[in-house]
């Protein structure tokens, strides 16, 4: 199921998770003030938007994504595509019921 960013609660995700303010807005690169305004309903930025739900949502460890990983995908994309849908397909089933008890927990 595809969240819609509208539907990014980052208290309810923040809770969901049990961290405080400070762990769940460091983890994308955003101060706790900040979070806390975002959190009162002040409009995020897509870039922290699509950070939270890349971090917090899907899972993603940040640290270990690098230049090369993009460059990786791009040419998949590009010149294998087949394969490319292929990898993508196994890889959500492989994760399917972790990332998709998350993405309900949010979407609510």
């Amino acid at each position: 199921m595809k969240m819609k960013e509208s539907t990014l609660n980052p208290r309810e995700i923040r809770r969901r998770l049990g961290l405080n303010q400070q762990e769940f807005w460091s983890r994308i690169g955003v101060t706790q003030s900040g979070g806390s305004r975002y959190e009162s309903g002040r409009n995020m930025p897509r870039p922290v938007r699509e950070l939270l739900r890349a971090v917090h949502v899907e899972q993603v460890d940040l640290s270990k994504i690098n230049n090369e990983d993009f460059q990786i995908l791009e040419y998949l994309k590009e010149m294998k595509p087949e394969l490319y849908e292929t990898l993508r397909l196994a890889a959500m089933r492989d994760r399917e019921p972790a990332h998709a008890a998350v993405a309900m927990h949010a979407a609510r």
